[in-house]
């Protein structure tokens, strides 16, 4: 062994045990390795530096973008929510469904921003249900981890491993080249999970911040049970192709316009009401009135309206889209005497007043025509982006904070068939092969800023800067090793230890080695250090690298024991109440069950 692989595998050795202490962060141990590398002489800077303009590391930083997409505009959610929705009231079938929706959005977009979206998710299903959410946080986190053996954009770990093979001079993995392996591991593993479930805490009390308020609260506290209605136009309403300034509903009949549901295609939209809303013939109308139900049956028969059921869940279901805030009526308010309706609030605001409670007692009706008064506090109800600006805002009321539910708010929900579009369009020309793939991801990132999916400042936001320094920070280690002999003596190393049991012990192997490297060090920094090494062997061996190069990707994808074995495991400890050797205990098996069937199927679909 020569001094400059002594030096290189001592900084690899450092890097790894700063990772393991998380000391420092991981960004910054990638930048202190690119330092430390130049210095050492084995690298040049140009060299060293060369990851930031990797076509695969632009990659990445693009997909995250074309997830915020995604995010922004509901199309995960609605996957989510739809599958939940078919689940019913069986914890298996939702199991199921969860698992397969997070691999199939996890197949295009990043593992770590899959879990963010449906941990809420899950967590709404599980309050709803009764269900343990440490039943469907352990699920969701393995599918997401498979998701990423489902394509190639899939993870950084199939990314990187498919630079590797480019820059030998090799043919890279096609866009579904990684389907044949996931498909069959996501089955075994819905399987798995099924079974290893009651090893999980049945518990079904969900972790919730108490200090924040929920929809569902402030409807109690406000008294608004039985007050909120749905109603249908009817083609021959005499409300058909009036606006709601014409109509003065508020003013003459005291009900209180909150929304307005419209079908557009398949799907409703929700409208928020303003002056210059016209109302069409099966629109649904969300009013909160407080008169008697005689008084209602009058007007719902004067204006040509059908009631429809309104569940104790809907304002709950419709969170995504529909923002609540509590606000308090300052001394210096000039609303103080003044009526709702006299204020214009609505119109000042864009928001309407649901609720209204003095001291601790909720009044009980006529919210609109009632003086407000010094301390007075106001349940309004209207868009999040209405809802965030009067936040910042210093005027005649103080916000008094955001319910749990603001997690869940969608920025672009219209824009959804626009982020659809430029989805298929990346899918379609990474499928193709007539754009390269990071052109084909520049693309569809486009066209999501073109449609209005994206922002600038959301795009920026959404890029994990963490994760791509690390990356770069650590691909000069695979040149490093190469140049010194460390690659060599690796793989020498490996074929010592698989002897003469020939190439498939040898992909085990591989695995295993990948597998125990990913349980202290991030599994894209394992790809980057574990490829090299795959491929030297696959030399050595005289056989094609592709079965090696992809058992290295799968491997680094099957993190499943422990919570610091990737970030996607790291969010789901909370939510799920899972200790170490939760993870340990239900990892570990699958582990090994991901193993056997790589094993068993790499060199079917690419042969030695």
């Amino acid at each position: 062994m020569n001094s400059d692989l002594t030096m290189v595998l001592a900084l690899l050795g450092a890097a790894i045990l700063m990772f393991v202490l998380d000391r420092p962060r991981m960004d910054a141990v990638g930048l202190l390795m690119i330092l430390a590398l130049t210095l050492s002489g084995v690298v040049s800077a140009e060299e060293a530096l060369a990851g930031f303009g990797d076509p695969n590391v632009v990659l990445i930083a693009v997909l995250f973008v074309v997830g915020e997409g995604l995010a922004r505009t509901g199309v995960a959610q609605k996957l989510g929510d739809w599958l939940a929705a078919r689940a019913g009231q069986s914890e298996a079938r939702l199991i199921v469904f969860l698992m397969i929706a997070v691999a199939a959005v996890g197949s295009v977009m990043s593992s770590t921003g899959v879990v963010a979206i449906f941990i809420p998710i899950a967590l709404r299903i599980a309050r709803r249900t009764g269900f343990s959410a440490g039943r469907l946080m352990m699920p969701l986190s393995v599918a997401a981890l498979i998701s990423g053996m489902m394509t190639l954009v899939a993870t950084a770990p199939n990314l990187v491993v498919h630079g590797e093979l480019e820059r030998r001079g090799f043919e890279g993995f096609q866009f579904f080249s990684f389907a044949p392996f996931g498909l069959p591991i996501l089955v075994c593993a819905v399987i798995y999970m099924l079974f290893a479930r009651r090893f999980l805490s049945a518990e079904t009390v969900v972790a919730d911040d108490l200090a924040r308020p929920r929809f569902a609260t402030w409807i109690k506290d406000y008294a608004l049970a039985g007050r909120d209605h749905r109603l249908r136009l009817r083609p021959d309403s005499p409300l058909v192709g009036r606006t709601l300034d014409e109509l003065d509903l508020r003013g003459a009949d005291g009900a209180n316009i909150l929304a307005v549901e419209r079908r557009q295609g398949f799907s409703r939209r929700l409208i928020q009401p303003h002056a210059r809303t016209t109302l069409a013939a099966e629109d649904v109308l969300l009013l909160d009135l407080s008169e008697s139900p005689a008084e209602i049956d009058a007007l719902t028969a004067r204006y040509g309206l059908e009631h429809l059921p309104l569940s104790e869940a809907y304002y709950t279901d419709y969170a995504q889209r529909i923002g609540m805030a509590e606000l308090m009526i300052p001394a210096s308010s000039d609303l103080i005497g003044k009526t709702l309706v006299e204020a214009k609030f609505r119109t000042r605001h864009g928001l309407s007043v649901i609720g209204l409670k003095r001291g601790r007692k909720p009044m009980a009706g006529g919210v609109v025509r009632t003086p407000l008064e010094l301390g007075d506090t106001l349940l309004v109800i209207g868009s999040w982006r209405d809802v965030r600006r009067l936040q910042g805002e210093a005027g005649d009321v103080v916000a008094l904070g955001l319910p749990r539910e603001s997690e869940d708010a969608l920025s672009a929900p219209e824009k959804a068939p626009y982020a659809l579009l430029a989805l298929a369009t990346m899918v379609g020309l990474m499928v193709s092969g007539l754009t390269p793939n990071v052109m084909a991801a520049l693309i569809a990132a486009l066209l999501m800023g073109a449609f209005g999916c994206v922002d600038f400042q959301s795009a920026y936001r959404a890029i994990h800067w963490k994760s791509l320094v690390l990356i770069v920070g650590m691909l000069p280690f695979s040149l490093a090793l190469q140049r010194t002999g460390g690659v060599d003596l690796a793989a020498g190393a490996l074929l010592d230890l698989a002897g003469t049991a020939g190439p498939r012990a040898i992909l085990a192997a591989i695995f295993l080695v990948t597998a125990l490297l990913g349980l202290f060090i991030s599994n894209t920094a394992t790809a980057v250090l574990m490829a090299p090494v795959a491929l030297s062997v696959a030399t050595a061996l005289e056989a094609s690298p592709h079965p090696f190069a992809m058992t290295v990707a799968l491997a680094a994808s099957a993190a499943f024991v422990t919570p610091v074995s990737s970030p996607v495991n790291t969010l789901v400890v909370g939510p799920g109440h899972y200790g170490f050797m939760d993870f340990v205990r239900i990892g570990a098996p699958l582990a090994l069950l991901v193993m056997v069937l790589c094993v068993a199927l790499v060199p079917v679909v690419l042969p030695f």
